[in-house]
């Protein structure tokens, strides 16, 4: 049974794997931070926050200085698919943020079943006050 985590992950119950839900394909041991599987693409936070005053005349430029942070995206090795993004001090590990009770998952699934649809939610119309 397929257990979604995140947007892009689920946890396949029986493997104990990893899974992306956009390809199905496994990345790695549910026992281990899916990170690891992944393909990682280390930015220059100036390329996501760029300069707003001259670099050239000013050190601080409201941009994030590459020395004191980094932006790290994570893409499905299978599809591409970003996964996670995470704004990280240089140097320091990926952060392991989910770490699944597989047995727990189990037990809670069980009763509830496999979801086999995508979950979206409700669609916003401009006469809902949505104006953009």
């Amino acid at each position: 049974m397929k257990v979604p985590m995140t947007e892009y992950l689920c946890v396949d119950l029986d493997s104990e794997k990893w899974e992306c839900r956009v390809c199905n394909h496994e990345i790695g041991p549910a026992t281990k931070g899916y990170k690891e599987g992944m393909l990682v693409y280390d930015r220059d936070p100036r390329e996501i926050h760029p300069p707003i005053i001259d670099p050239e005349k000013y050190r601080f430029t409201f941009s994030p200085d590459p020395e004191w942070v980094r932006i790290l995206e994570y893409y499905c090795p299978h599809c591409g698919t970003m996964v996670e993004t995470e704004y990280a001090v240089p140097g320091h590990p990926p952060l392991h943020d989910m770490q699944p009770d597989l047995p727990a998952l189990r037990a809670q699934w069980a009763k509830r079943g496999e979801v086999t649809v995508p979950v979206v939610g409700p669609a916003v119309t401009a006469d809902q006050g949505h104006s953009h």
